[in-house]
């Protein structure tokens, strides 16, 4: 890594680590998301003090959050946190980080039932508690449950509740076997939906730090959705909805499979900003 005074500024030091991620073949953005998360500055706050010394301890700190990312491991888990819809929610190994294409499911859900002020949802495979903190943060009103096989996971969940004063109740399940007969209105996932053999294409801070558990299933990645679709129409109530997360060149194969388990229903495909199939959605 490059030299840098003993003192720098704000400035300084994220120029610095720019170059030492640019020389690692690594997105620079990290370098400002650990800036401004171990400073706890926001962005206006960070140009104001860009030409001010970074306080020693601060400077320590960065330099060696810097080092664990050019080592490998991702810019979230080493600040600890990550931003979803609005949120910024605890993350550890024990949970996948949230991506933006998920926040496009939550849009389409909070889209399509935006005048909807009472409404039982079920998350399942909930992680951090991404989709279900989001959906109740903008939907009070709304009665969420979020499930996960994980109990590390829903430890993670359950703290960024307490944290950020959002009410859902969380229920360890492999899927739906711990959930009883209680039926929902909504039913949302972005499940496990990696196949094995796409292992040697996937980026290794992805592999080497993000529980396989949450990435990868069997049926060539397909093996939760074939669950849901024998599974889903006795958790929902009549006329619900169950809307899917899944992989860009999945979606021909998931739409087939809900049709033939679910042929009374209605099956939409929907793409994500990229113009990728990312999401499917069933009204029964």
């Amino acid at each position: 890594m490059t030299k840098l005074p003993e003192k720098p500024t704000y400035f300084e030091a994220q120029q610095w680590a720019s170059f030492c991620l640019k020389t690692a073949t690594l997105p620079v953005d990290s370098g400002r998301f650990l800036l401004l998360g171990l400073s706890q500055l926001d962005q206006t706050q960070l140009l104001v003090h860009y030409r001010e010394q970074l306080p020693a301890a601060l400077w320590q700190a960065y330099q060696a959050a810097i080092k664990r990312v050019v080592a490998g491991e991702p810019a979230q888990y080493v600040l600890g946190r990550a931003p979803f819809y609005g949120l910024e929610l605890d993350v550890t190994p024990a949970v996948l980080i949230p991506r933006v294409e998920t926040e496009e499911l939550v849009d389409w859900l909070l889209t399509d039932e935006a005048d909807v002020t009472d409404l039982s949802v079920l998350d399942v495979g909930t992680g951090s508690g991404a989709i279900a903190l989001a959906l109740k943060q903008e939907q009070p009103n709304w009665q969420l449950t979020a499930s996960d096989i994980s109990a590390a996971a829903l430890t993670v969940a359950e703290a960024n509740a307490a944290r950020l004063n959002l009410t859902v109740s969380f229920q360890q399940s492999d899927l739906f076997a711990q959930l009883g007969d209680q039926r929902y209105d909504v039913i949302v996932s972005n499940p496990p939906y990696i196949a094995e053999n796409e292992k040697p294409v996937m980026d290794a801070s992805v592999l080497n730090y993000e529980p396989q558990q949450a990435l990868f299933a069997e049926h060539d990645g397909l093996a939760i959705y074939e669950q849901l679709a024998r599974q889903v129409a006795s958790h929902l109530t009549a006329h619900g909805r169950l809307y899917l997360e899944f992989g860009y060149h999945q979606g021909p194969a998931i739409q087939a499979l809900f049709a033939t388990a679910l042929p009374e229903a209605t099956v939409t495909l929907r793409q994500d900003m990229a113009g990728h199939d990312r999401m499917l959605r069933v009204v029964l």
